[in-house]
């Protein structure tokens, strides 16, 4: 079988925004996972079933660690020679794609999920987009999940348009329609987390699951509901995931408000979302960034109305006021007023659960993209 090397900056990026791709395609291909935290790496390779290197690839900006890499990974390759060399992340994509093309590998791919740089300004903006060119430059091949990130690519002038290609109706992974299903979560199940949040009957819940951090619209988010509750006393916010507090932590005014409005909940990280998916009335996501949002698609795969910025992905994925409603970024008080619209005229969505779900499972269920991506290794072979 043909050799193939997956490179990610972290493991959690293979273990969620990839989950279960690597053994799904070592049935075709010999794969290798690369990414930092070799004990994290280890387990997430043993359980897919595939062979693992360990790099300690850094997340921020550390020149000399990033060359020790960058030599550790070109050892690598030549000891290797694959014949794919497949990267994801920024950081992992321009120490994977140089690598690659120091090592002369053939099919150099780089997937685009998001672009930090978005939100940088000054010298920091200009370096990004020189880091995202060069790339860019050194793979053979660059998938934007999105169109929004296709056009910006192409907008700023990124690299060639005839390197760019979207599989599918986007995403990065598809989703897995049968895991994600309101099905499996059972009314009892319901009722046990409900009485666990001390939550009512009859409160009505919006949730958000991700990072706690400014980029993912959470001062705006709180703000919101800070205004909804005062209102609205059986309006509950389920927040779940956990902050980040070195890369991008939150206002202190936004900290202070989760921490004393009551009802705020703070659920930490869950391995299983669903549940929590499952009990609420409406999903809550203003990011200010994404590449193809796959929280959203789960929350549309069980059913649940969203409520999200008009980003690319979040705007693709939401037919407003079908699915959902996009709300202008970073406008809290339009965010505040739509959150209010859905509590007190639910019917302002159009869509039944059972078609915001079926629209999800038409055009994104996961073993759809894997087959795609399936295709384009077989025809990409030629070039090896």
């Amino acid at each position: 079988m043909k050799k193939l090397i997956r490179i990610t900056t972290i493991p959690v990026s293979i273990e969620k925004l990839l989950e279960n791709q690597p053994r799904f395609f070592s049935k075709y291909l010999n794969i290798t996972l690369v990414s930092s935290d070799e004990k994290k790496l280890a387990k997430i390779a043993l359980d897919q079933g595939v062979e693992y290197f360990p790099l300690e690839i850094t997340r921020k900006l550390t020149p000399f660690k990033d060359l020790k890499c960058l030599v550790e990974l070109v050892i690598f390759l030549r000891q290797e020679k694959p014949h794919f060399v497949h990267s994801h992340t920024p950081k992992a994509g321009i120490i994977g794609m140089l690598a690659a093309y120091i090592a002369r590998v053939p099919v150099r791919m780089h997937t685009v999920a998001g672009l930090p740089l978005i939100e940088s300004t000054g010298v920091k903006r200009w370096v990004l987009n020189n880091v995202e060119r060069l790339t860019y430059f050194f793979a053979t091949h660059v998938y934007p999940n999105s169109k929004g990130l296709q056009d910006f690519i192409i907008k700023h002038k990124f690299c060639d348009q005839q390197k760019l290609k979207i599989l599918g109706a986007g995403s990065s992974n598809g989703i897995d329609t049968s895991y994600f299903d309101p099905k499996q979560i059972t009314t009892n199940q319901k009722h046990v987390l409900k009485a666990k949040l001390n939550i009512g009957p009859t409160d009505y819940i919006f949730s958000f699951v991700g990072r706690l951090v400014g980029d993912k619209g959470i001062n705006e988010l709180i703000q919101a509901f800070a205004a909804v509750s005062k209102k609205h006393t059986t309006a509950k916010l389920i927040l779940v995931g956990h902050t980040e507090t070195d890369l991008d932590p939150l206002l202190p005014k936004t900290l202070h408000s989760i921490e004393f409005n009551e009802n705020i909940i703070e659920a930490g990280f869950q391995k299983d979302i669903r549940p929590y998916l499952a009990i609420t009335d409406v999903f809550t996501f203003p990011s200010y960034r994404e590449g193809f949002p796959n929280v959203v698609l789960q929350a549309n795969a069980m059913g649940i109305p969203c409520i999200v910025s008009d980003i690319n992905g979040s705007n693709e994925i939401i037919k407003e006021g079908n699915n959902g409603i996009i709300v202008p970024l970073k406008d809290a008080e339009t965010l505040h007023q739509k959150m209010v619209l859905l509590l007190e005229n639910p019917n302002q969505i159009k869509w039944s659960q059972t078609n915001i779900r079926k629209a999800i499972s038409s055009t994104f269920e996961r073993k759809v993209f894997w087959n795609l991506l399936l295709e384009e290794y077989k025809q990409l072979s030629s070039y090896v």
